[in-house]
C-alpha cells in the first residue's frame, strides 16, 4: 500500500496531512463503507480538532451522518463502534511527536480495517473515486457526550475488579498529556487503586514528555513511583492504546518482559500467540513452555490483527497477541490494543505478587539493534542479498515473513528494511549477551561488505 501503513496514515500536520487530504481519506473510507452513519474521535493533539472537522466534512459529503465523540482514546472509539455497529475514523498520530497527526480507520465491529479493506479504501483515494451525494442527501453531525463513560463502563466489566481491589495497589500514572488523561485516572480509581499522576493535563503540545512511552521519556514516572512508594508505574502513548510499566522500585519494565508475563498467564497447550517477526525470545520461550504455537507476522498492528482474525476463522484459540512496545491484544476482549485494559490485566498479576517478581523470569534476555544506512536501491538490494546469503548458510530456522529472521532455538537474529527510514535494521537477542553480539556482528559484517561493493 502506498498511503496506509501498518497503523494508518501519519505525517506532519498541515503539511503532508492537511485538511484537504484528511477530507479525501474520509470520502474514500465512507465510499467503501457504504454506510449512512460513522463515528469520529481524536486524541489531544493541537491539530486534532481541525482534522476531525475535515474528516467530518468528507464523510458528510458521501452521505454519512457523523457521531462526534470528541477526545477519546482509540480503544474508546473502537468500543463505541462495536456497540453502535458503525465504522469510525480516529484522528491520532499515536506515539509520534506533537507536530504529527494521523488517521486510523475502524470497522463496525470495533476492529481496525483488514488489509484487504484498507487496500480498497486506498484504491478509491488514489483514483479520487468518491461516492459523493446530492446536497439534500449530505450527512449531519451529532455530538456524543458520554462516549468516554461508556468506554470505562465496558472495560470495568471486562477485568477482575475484586482481585485488583483486594491488592490495595497504588498506581503512579503518566498518560503523557494524551487522550488517556480523560479516562485512565478515573478507571484505576474505580478499580480500587490509589492513583498519583504526572503529565495528566490535556495538552496537545505535550510539554511534559514526548508521546512515545519509552524509558528515556519516562524519567518523571520512575521518580514518581519511588517518591510515592507506588506498586507500579503505568504510561500511555498519545491515544492510550498502549501501556508500559515501571516496577515498585521505580525501574523500567521492558515491554517484551511485560508481554511475556501476561502471555504466561494466558497461554495453554494448543493455543496460538501472535506477534511480529521481531518478537522477543521471551515470548518464544513462554509459548514453548506452555505448549502453544507462536504465529509471526510482518511488523505492525494491522498485520497482527489480520492474522488473529484469520486464525479465529480457522477455529484456533488466540488468547493474547501483540508487540513489545506496549501494544498488547486480548482477542477474547476485542481484537484491538487497549492501554487501560492491558494495564488492568497487569494489575491482576500484581494483586498478590510485586511487579519485580512478576517480571523476574523474563529479565535475563539481551536484545541488540543496529542500523545500516543505504543511499539508493542498489545499496538496499546489496544489503538484503547479503542478509539472504547469511540466512541460507546458517544452521537455523529461516522465516521470511518480513525480512530474514534466523531462529537458533535459544537465540535469533533478524534483518529487515525499515518502513520509514533508508536503513536496514538488524535485531539479535539471546539470554547470552555474547551470543546476541556475535549474531548481530556476523550479519552486520556481511552486509557492510556487500554495501561497500554495491
Amino acid at each position: 500500500m502506498e498511503i496506509f501503513g501498518s497503523s494508518g496514515v501519519r505525517g506532519v500536520a498541515n503539511e503532508y496531512l492537511n485538511p484537504e487530504f484528511v477530507c479525501q481519506i474520509a470520502q474514500a473510507a465512507g465510499s467503501v463503507w457504504n454506510t449512512d452513519r460513522a463515528a469520529i474521535a481524536r486524541d489531544t493533539r493541537a491539530t486534532g480538532q481541525m482534522l476531525a472537522n475535515a474528516a467530518s466534512s468528507g464523510l458528510a459529503s458521501v452521505g454519512c451522518d457523523v457521531d462526534r465523540l470528541g477526545v477519546v482514546p482509540t480503544p474508546g472509539l473502537q468500543a463505541y463502534c462495536e456497540a453502535e455497529g458503525v465504522p469510525g475514523l480516529m484522528v491520532t498520530a499515536s506515539h509520534n511527536p506533537p507536530a504529527y497527526n494521523g488517521v486510523k480507520l475502524v470497522g463496525s465491529s470495533g476492529v481496525e480495517l483488514s488489509l484487504g479493506t484498507l487496500e480498497r479504501v486506498e484504491e478509491r483515494l488514489l483514483s479520487e473515486d468518491y461516492a459523493t451525494v446530492a446536497w439534500h442527501e449530505t450527512g449531519a453531525e451529532t455530538r456524543v457526550e458520554n462516549a468516554r463513560r461508556r468506554y470505562l463502563d465496558q472495560i470495568l466489566t471486562a477485568v477482575d475488579r475484586d482481585r485488583i481491589a483486594e491488592g490495595d495497589l497504588t498506581v503512579a500514572l503518566d498518560p503523557g498529556h494524551g487522550a488517556g488523561v480523560l479516562t485512565s485516572p478515573e478507571f484505576f480509581r474505580e478499580l480500587g487503586c490509589d492513583v498519583v499522576t504526572v503529565n495528566a493535563q490535556q495538552d496537545g503540545h505535550f510539554p511534559g514528555r514526548d508521546p512515545e512511552p519509552i524509558a528515556e521519556n519516562l524519567a518523571d514516572l520512575g521518580r514518581l513511583v519511588r517518591v510515592t512508594d507506588a506498586d507500579v508505574g503505568i504510561a500511555h502513548d498519545g491515544d492510550a492504546d498502549r501501556a508500559m510499566f515501571f516496577d515498585e522500585r521505580g525501574e523500567f519494565v521492558e515491554g517484551d518482559a511485560a508481554l511475556a508475563a501476561l502471555a504466561a498467564a494466558e497461554l495453554d497447550a494448543g493455543d496460538v500467540a501472535v506477534s511480529a517477526v521481531n518478537v522477543s525470545q521471551r515470548l518464544v520461550d513462554v509459548a514453548d513452555e506452555a505448549g502453544a504455537e507462536l504465529s509471526l507476522t510482518p511488523i505492525g498492528s494491522t498485520n497482527i490483527m489480520t492474522r488473529i482474525r484469520d486464525l479465529q476463522a480457522e477455529g484456533r484459540t488466540v488468547p493474547i497477541a501483540g508487540e513489545g512496545n506496549g501494544g498488547i491484544i486480548f482477542p477474547d476482549y476485542r481484537v484491538t490494543r487497549d492501554g487501560a485494559f492491558t494495564a488492568a490485566r497487569f494489575l491482576e498479576l500484581l494483586a498478590e505478587t510485586p511487579a519485580s517478581e512478576v517480571i523476574a523470569p523474563y529479565d535475563d534476555y539481551h536484545l541488540l539493534r543496529m542500523d545500516i544506512e543505504y543511499e539508493d536501491d542498489a545499496e538496499r538490494r546489496a544489503l538484503l542479498d547479503a542478509a539472504e546469503r547469511v540466512a541460507t548458510e546458517a544452521g537455523a530456522t529461516l522465516d521470511t515473513t518480513d525480512g530474514y529472521r534466523l531462529d537458533y532455538g535459544d537465540s535469533w537474529v533478524l534483518a529487515r528494511p525499515s518502513g520509514t527510514e533508508p536503513v536496514v535494521r538488524i535485531y539479535a537477542e539471546s539470554s547470552d549477551p555474547g551470543r546476541a553480539a556475535d549474531l548481530a556482528d556476523e550479519m552486520h559484517e556481511a552486509m557492510t561488505e556487500a554495501k561497500a561493493t554495491a
